[in-house]
């Protein structure tokens, strides 16, 4: 739509954090414009107590607004240390740099700041619904929080999903100012509980006063009491959360308000000193996120909770409804029509929030499995619990508090000057020299199965880059189990002398460095054109007969149906898998693999979506894991005691019906059980209608739940990307093990880079001699820091 001739009209529904300063910054860029803010509640009433902003929040507040920013540096409770309470003892880690204020004081600040701009508040007012008010004024700002009415009333546009989750938790305050972060771990009778704490207001400056009026049973002023009649002593924020089966067991369900803070300050006595809590109409609830495909709609634009949710455990939620404000305003002021300024909005906002929100979600699904990572070792489980949104990193850390993780990486067993990543690991006969594994990655170009001059160079010079292992592709057991024509094999003792050679030189020119080999059959999945002529599309001649657990296509109408595998046919690819395994012993390969992943054979077997079998080989799990335990087993039987082997899975099926999490785990038990050395945790690609979460590591806390249920090693892969990354996960204890793929072909001397950049020069790494005089990193240009994005200026 145009911009309006005039001043804009502005309604925003809703008076929280967001719709207030959003509703300020628009007065404030263009004082004609009419804005309206409908709050249902007074004025001082609030849910919650205290709120957290981050510096990069403030950052652009203070060029924004700087007189709200002003007024906010001279509210802040500030502190550095987090404190985990664990098992009766308490570990600290500096340099963390919080800020908190309590949300009452906040929104009466906000609340001046829009009356001295000339806003209009009208408080105890449910707003028109947003159509209506959309008819009278230019745009429409919903700001009306978690339980929108806006959102609902749309959500045929906004097209809202809103998950729910398995914890409840209750908002209570304590009145005294704690001096760190805390986390405390209580485990009960019933089950586990946590408790998260923060300071949001100071002791009064006033206090020997105060103390002195109360013991006297006066009354405290209102000097003394900035925050409450209560909080002379200062005010902290203290959430209790536990799994809803602990919160029925312990009979938190049956608790009034103030029962359940009496409980909880008895089971957190030691954070507390025996004080009391409190509550501001508290209720146990249980965190649902809120994700929109759509932010806006005609006039009308969805900011903070309604738009999106992020968990509480990584202090979101304000600062995303203020920086949505911040961005509203900008591009409102920056585009030439509303629709456009809508549009970048969203554009803009929408990466931030998505990014936030991976980040909240591996934090809250930490939190919910926070069991079974309680036999860790004390340091380790603090630097988990740190590290649990991916947000904090081990390098991150080491700058904010490097005597914590001097001692974290001291327990892991790193040498002085080691990063994690450059220990050594064991498997069975098989020391690699470091935690890095190239992943396998098909090339397809093979001919008739013989890796030729393409896959000497390709896997020895990620050897040569440092890597304490490197994987093959999936090297195919037999014609029929190829994918493409351009698949590699091991069915031939051509190919088995082929692969030699790549053993050969790997040995001779990168010793240290194992070679690992990847077994499969592609199933389902094969006879297909390579991946760059169209991934999973059928070839247009030459098409060879597939055989699966099931008659199933890929895709139904694209790809063949493969034939059901019969006693003898399963008899035959067993054979295949042991026969291609004595030749890749024989050609010199330090580890195998088992590939019972991504939809191919072993992994259609594996999965309730592909699996229909009504024999000895289908229905429950343990029958879905006979036929993949039976190749297991037939390739340990011939591949040679000394050397590893370890097996590839799916841990979940991203579909509805499919594998999940306790699939894995009882899939990882089961060939643990059998002898497998270590699991690699991979997920999806099993059938093409998955739905997978995306992001930085997405994968790994499917090999945390592995590693840290059933106790055996495990490989964590998926959109691992840095080194930095790499030893958070090590150092977390959520993987032995991390294997990378798109980094090694982006950089076959991934691991050497890594090295230099750590400024490692230890065993694990070692430079060939020819390429020494480049072990250093080479300087680069200078590069300006960015500006900041949010620098308003108002109009004259």
């Amino acid at each position: 739509m145009p911009r309006q001739e005039g001043p804009l009209r502005v309604a925003v529904v809703g008076g929280g954090p967001g719709g207030l300063y959003a509703a300020a910054l628009l007065k404030r860029l263009d004082p004609a414009r009419e804005i309206t803010v409908w709050e249902r509640n007074a004025p001082d009433d609030t849910f919650g107590f205290g709120v957290v902003l981050s510096d990069e929040t403030l950052g652009g507040i203070e060029h924004a607004d700087p007189e709200v920013y002003r007024a906010l540096q001279d509210e802040f409770v500030r502190w550095d240390d987090i404190q985990i309470v664990h098992r009766g003892r308490t570990l600290t880690s500096s340099g963390h740099g919080f800020a908190a204020l309590g949300r009452r004081r906040l929104l009466e600040l906000l609340h001046a700041r829009c009356t001295d701009l000339g806003v209009r508040l009208r408080f105890r007012t449910e707003a028109p619904p947003a159509a209506e008010l959309a008819a009278t004024h230019d745009l429409v700002v919903a700001a009306d929080g978690v339980h929108s009415r806006t959102r609902e009333q749309h959500a045929d546009v906004f097209r809202p999903t809103i998950a729910p989750h398995l914890c409840r938790y209750i908002w209570l305050a304590a009145d005294f100012a704690l001096d760190a972060f805390r986390f405390e771990i209580a485990e009960t009778e019933h089950g586990v509980m946590q408790l998260h704490a923060y300071p949001y207001a100071r002791p009064s400056p006033d206090l020997p006063q105060a103390l002195d009026s109360a013991r006297a049973g006066e009354t405290p002023s209102p000097s003394t009491r900035p925050f409450g009649p209560q909080n002379i002593s200062g005010s902290s924020t203290v959430i209790v959360e536990m799994r809803e089966e602990v919160w029925h067991a312990a009979g938190f369900h049956e608790l009034d308000e103030q029962q359940s803070a009496e409980r909880c300050a008895k089971i957190f006595a030691e954070t507390l000193g025996g004080r009391p809590l409190r509550g501001n109409n508290s209720a146990w609830t249980a965190f649902r996120t809120v994700v929109n495909e759509h932010w806006s709609h005609g006039r009308t634009v969805l900011l903070g909770d309604a738009a999106h949710t992020a968990h509480f455990s990584i202090g979101s939620g304000t600062k995303l409804a203020v920086e949505d404000a911040l961005a509203l305003a900008a591009c409102v002021e920056e585009q030439p029509t509303l629709d456009e300024a809508l549009a970048a909005y969203e554009a803009e906002r929408r990466p931030v929030v998505e990014s936030t929100q991976r980040a909240a979600a591996a934090s809250l699904r930490w939190f919910e499995d926070l069991a079974r990572t309680l036999d860790q070792p004390p340091r380790q489980f603090a630097f988990n619990l740190l590290t649990r949104s991916r947000r904090v990193t081990h390098a991150n850390l080491r700058l904010r508090d490097p005597h914590f993780t001097d001692t974290v990486e001291r327990d892991f067993g790193c040498p002085p000057g080691t990063p994690p990543m450059f220990t050594p690991f064991r498997l069975r006969d098989l020391t690699l020299r470091n935690r890095v594994v190239v992943s396998p990655m098909d090339m397809y170009v093979a001919e008739d199965g013989v890796p030729g001059d393409f896959h000497l160079v390709h896997l020895g010079a990620r050897a040569l880059g440092g890597a304490g292992l490197v994987m093959t592709e999936m090297v195919c057991v037999s014609p029929e189990g190829r994918i493409t024509p351009g698949c590699t094999g091991l069915w031939t003792d051509e190919q088995a002398a082929a692969w030699t050679r790549v053993a050969d030189f790997v040995h001779a020119q990168a010793p240290g460095t194992a070679l690992g080999v990847q077994l499969g059959h592609s199933g389902r999945k094969g006879s297909t054109k390579r991946m760059w002529e169209g991934i999973d599309q059928p070839l247009p001649a030459g098409n060879w007969p597939l055989a699966a657990a099931s008659p199933l296509p890929y895709r139904p109408g694209i790809n063949q149906t493969p034939h059901a595998l019969d006693r003898a046919g399963l008899a035959a690819v067993r054979e295949d898998f042991a026969a291609a395994a004595r030749r890749a012993a024989r050609s010199g390969f330090d580890l195998l693999e088992l590939h019972c992943a991504h939809g191919y054979l072993l992994s259609g077997f594996l999965s309730p979506l592909t699996n229909h079998r009504t024999d000895a080989y289908g229905g429950p799990v343990e029958n879905r894991l006979r036929f993949p335990l039976e190749v297991f087993d037939a390739i340990r039987e011939v591949w040679p005691d000394d050397r590893p082997m370890t097996v590839r899975i799916s841990a979940t099926d991203w579909a509805d019906g499919g594998n999940g999490p306790e699939d894995a785990v009882a899939i990882a038990r089961a060939f643990a059980a059998h002898g497998a050395d270590a699991i690699d945790v991979s997920t999806g690609q099993v059938v093409p209608e998955e739905r997978p979460e995306y992001g930085r590591s997405y994968q790994t806390p499917y090999a945390d739940l592995i590693r840290n249920t059933v106790g055996v090693p495990v490989i964590a892969v998926g959109a691992i990307s840095s080194w930095d990354d790499v030893n958070s996960l090590l150092l977390a204890g959520r993987a032995d093990l991390c294997a990378l793929a798109r980094p090694h072909l982006y950089d076959p001397h991934w691991t050497l880079h890594a090295a230099a950049e750590q400024e490692y020069t230890g065993p694990a790494a070692p430079w060939p001699d020819p390429y020494k005089a480049g072990s250093r990193r080479p300087p680069t240009g200078r590069t300006d820091a960015p500006k900041p994005r949010l620098s308003l200026t108002p109009r004259p």
